[in-house]
């Protein structure tokens, strides 16, 4: 998931946010609809964290929320060969 998603699906993820970081108010969350500078900058604002920080932590945040429930197993492919004859 990158920013541009997130931005459509932000009321959805509102209280997952809210739960990672509970210094955050709902006007805040409001303001950030989904905004990856403004929630940086609210980031920084709340919790005194430099802009690198900040922005570390809300794309670090934003990847776990991409990541299926209880699914932290790597992938692995199967290869399927045919039995040739000739």
């Amino acid at each position: 998931m990158n920013w541009d998603q997130m931005e459509g699906k932000f009321k959805q993820m509102k209280g997952a946010a809210k739960k990672q970081w509970g210094k955050l108010t709902d006007d805040d969350l409001d303001y950030m609809a989904g905004s990856r500078d403004q929630f940086v900058g609210r980031l920084q604002e709340r919790y005194g964290i430099a802009k690198e920080a900040a922005q570390k932590q809300a794309d670090e945040w934003l990847q776990a929320q991409a990541e299926p429930q209880g699914q932290n197993k790597p992938t692995t492919s199967t290869t399927y060969r045919s039995g040739g004859g000739a």
